[in-house]
């Protein structure tokens, strides 16, 4: 068979319509076809404009993934007037869609897309929170939409993975130990990027008391006495000052209730937060 044509019509990227075209193909073992895509046909001038592409056009298959009824219906009239073939690869399932649910259809191009992009951002935003949690790696500090510092048991990495998974923000946590230097680039990036955490001395007490015997140590080790806790806040106390950045006190809070505090402070420090 000689070569032949698929045209692919989408009110998106087109990518559907291809991959579909794709995976019929490889029933036959062609190797003479070619696919060209017309994407993002958002108005009728751009479809028209599109469809000239094909007058006079021989041995073509037309296929399409436009969701406006509209487009859809002047794409079928066009293809009906010339004796192409013309394959809907979308209404129809979203018509049975319709009928089984009783639900009517948003008729929105372009959906899938962005629900494909929420999920990837989701994604990077979690392994971005695993991949520099606890400051394993400071040069994430650039990279970060927020960084968060905080002693031993402020609820740096629940919040930090909430915050990725929920609302798609790149977090970075570190640790403020007396013994440790902080890193000196937390210095250079905008404060306003930067929250503090801090906790009652009691709760980290109760905390840290817990976590030592859930590993097995004794109790009365210093990473959960009074003095050690006192100190520790205190350190973070003045690390916090010098960077001027706001602290969200985290106890008796849900993780839910103190990430709405966090998204509040970056709100009003102008980042955009985008579900």
């Amino acid at each position: 068979m000689e070569k032949f044509t698929i045209h692919v019509f989408s009110d998106s990227y087109g990518e559907s319509g291809e991959q579909v075209s794709k995976c019929a193909l490889s029933q036959f073992g062609f190797g003479e076809y070619d696919i060209v895509r017309h994407s993002h046909i958002n108005s009728l001038e751009k479809l028209n404009q599109e469809l000239k592409i094909l007058d006079g056009a021989e041995n073509i298959l037309v296929v399409h993934t436009m969701i406006h009824l509209d487009h859809v219906e002047v794409l079928a009239q066009f293809c009906r007037d010339r004796h192409f073939k013309n394959i809907d690869l979308l209404n129809p399932l979203v018509a049975a869609i319709e009928e089984h649910t009783k639900r009517a259809p948003r008729r929105e191009s372009g959906i899938y897309k962005k629900l494909d992009e929420k999920y990837f951002r989701r994604i990077e935003a979690i392994e971005f929170a695993v991949k520099y949690d606890d400051g394993k790696d400071a040069r994430g500090i650039h990279e970060a939409d927020l960084i968060l510092l905080g002693i031993s048991r402020t609820s740096k990495t629940p919040l930090s993975i909430y915050l990725g998974n929920k609302k798609h923000i790149k977090v970075i946590n570190i640790p403020l130990v007396p013994e440790m230097e902080i890193p000196k680039d937390i210095f250079k990036v905008p404060k306003k990027k930067i929250i503090g955490l801090t906790n009652s001395i009691e709760v980290l007490n109760k905390i840290r008391e817990e976590r030592l015997k859930t590993i097995g140590f004794k109790e009365g080790s210093a990473y959960s006495s009074m003095g050690r806790i006192i100190e520790e806040m205190d350190y973070a106390e003045n690390i916090m000052k010098r960077i001027g950045c706001p602290v969200v006190d985290v106890s008796q809070k849900a993780i839910e209730e103190t990430s709405e505090i966090i998204i509040n402070i970056m709100k009003e420090n102008g980042f955009k937060i985008i579900y």
